[in-house]
């Protein structure tokens, strides 16, 4: 094994001579077909100090994907927005572009209350 200490700080060592260190990664989740993803489209007004977002949720997939589809929305709708944690997050109120946006890429959609 490669010298992987700095892998391995702040982790607590057992004196039993059995123990096998096993990192804790979680592989990624493979991306669903667009068919088979189920995305919520909602307008989102809080913590922004007023200015209104369209937030798309329930993206199952990849961090790389969801960035792609991120860059795919904010180029049509022509502003800025980002995308982590399986939500992507569109500048301004675009839920209505969004849809017909994603429909055209047939992904599953519907728009929430938000």
């Amino acid at each position: 094994m490669a010298n992987d200490w700095k892998e391995r700080l702040g982790t607590v060592y057992s004196t039993n001579p059995d123990f096998q260190y096993n990192k804790d990664i979680d592989p990624e989740s493979e991306t669903l077909d667009p068919g088979k993803q189920d995305l919520r489209v909602q307008l989102d007004k809080k913590q922004r100090n007023g200015k209104k977002a369209t937030l798309i949720t329930g993206f199952v997939g990849k961090d790389v994907d969801l960035k792609v589809l991120a860059k795919l929305l904010k180029t049509k709708c022509g502003v800025g927005g980002s995308a982590k944690d399986g939500e992507i997050l569109i500048q301004g109120d675009f839920c209505n572009k969004v849809i017909e946006i994603l429909k055209g890429e047939n992904y599953r959609v519907k728009r929430s209350g938000g």
